[in-house]
């Protein structure tokens, strides 16, 4: 009685969920085990947030690097934002909250040092290095299948894995079909991103709650990017165009209600998650407007063109110390040392070094370059 009344507590989520959730018992894991007293989908978040992957978020630059300013956000406050946002549409909407979270909360966990260029110039390595594109929402699936816990991987969901792989903010679209795939079709998606540029671009989350995670991570930076900006005095609200403000609002609060209430509204019952057209419109400019006066401004030329030849330097200081297997090197002493065979198995030397720069928080990044400055 005690059992059945504790399985019931512990699936009490499920209640009332709408005919187009993914429901626990289709939870398919990479490799199959035997589940405890949580569900698979909650599980999931466990194993994400006791990760030392989760715990580097907190020093993780989102838009703006080394602003001295104590209310800027950090990629560990965006992750949270995206948990929140996205569970609020999908409480609505009557889809599993456990598997948006998961997925929320897990999908930045390859981002590298310095955001989006830290990204940009990662590629640019792995490229030159014959180790295909660079990805983050792909290094977030490899952290979690081949890089963590020793190289084992988490055995994380399929949905939850590919809910992080989909979840690419940066490609908003005004309506988002989830599209079926089988094990063996995700795990094509996953390897093909390293091979075809225009890959990452085309994928589509296998569920509903998937492409909830992936219209929230739009959402939640959208409107807090500009709070930043303003906070450090790089634009004033009333240079964003009339018409964004009309649809949309200016603060972010306003925002954040306007783009969830508007989703809400237009898929409550659908098998799909969808926007308005003007709400759409609004978006698509305001990115537009962001990229324009934030995003491409978060970063003087000159701090560009310095954090690059910092990437470089770093990379070819650890390649050389892999390459002549200096175990006392911090590659070794923070990242393989603690690796088991199979990792070693399924990685280049060159990916290694990538491995290990994606996972690195800024500070820690700054810190190993200056101790390659002094040793040099």
């Amino acid at each position: 009685m005690k059992a059945e009344l504790l399985k019931k507590n512990m699936q009490r989520h499920n209640i009332g969920l709408s005919k187009y959730a993914t429901k626990d018992e289709e939870a398919i894991r990479l490799k199959e085990e035997k589940e405890d007293l949580r569900s698979p989908f909650f599980h999931d978040i466990d194993r994400i947030i006791y990760s030392y992957a989760y715990v580097r978020y907190a020093d993780k630059t989102q838009v703006f690097p080394k602003k001295y300013n104590d209310h800027i956000t950090k990629r560990m406050l965006h992750v949270q934002y995206v948990s929140k946002i996205a569970r609020t549409i999908g409480r609505a909407l009557g889809l599993n909250e456990d598997l948006i979270e998961a997925a929320s909360l897990g999908h930045d966990l390859g981002h590298v040092p310095y955001g989006h260029f830290g990204e940009s110039v990662l590629n640019e390595i792995s490229l030159k290095y014959h180790q295909g594109y660079f990805n983050h929402n792909v290094e977030s699936v490899r952290l979690l299948m081949e890089i963590d816990n020793a190289g084992l991987g988490r055995n994380l969901t399929l949905q939850v894995l590919d809910a992080i792989m989909c979840h690419n903010g940066e490609f908003v679209m005004g309506c988002y079909y989830p599209k079926k795939k089988t094990q063996e079709e995700f795990l094509e998606e996953y390897k093909n991103t390293y091979q075809d540029k225009n890959a990452v671009k085309n994928l589509v989350p296998m569920t509903l709650e998937g492409c909830v995670v992936r219209v929230s991570d739009i959402i939640a930076y959208l409107g807090r990017d500009i709070d930043d900006a303003c906070m450090l005095n790089m634009i004033e609200k009333e240079e964003i165009p009339e018409h964004i403000r009309k649809t949309l609002g200016t603060k972010n609060r306003e925002i954040v209600n306007t783009i969830i209430t508007d989703i809400i509204k237009n898929s409550l019952e659908k098998p799909y998650i969808k926007l308005s057209e003007e709400v759409f419109k609004a978006i698509v400019d305001l990115k537009k407007f962001n990229n324009e006066h934030i995003y491409m401004l978060s970063m003087t030329d000159e701090e560009r063109a310095y954090t690059k030849e910092k990437f470089y330097k770093v990379f070819e200081y650890f390649l050389k110390d892999v390459k002549r297997e200096n175990k006392e090197s911090r590659i070794y002493q923070n990242f393989l040392n603690f690796k088991k065979e199979i990792y070693f198995q399924n990685t280049t030397e060159e990916r290694r070094v990538i491995d290990f720069i994606a996972g690195m928080t800024d500070d820690y990044f700054e810190e190993c370059f200056e101790l390659l400055k002094m040793i040099n």
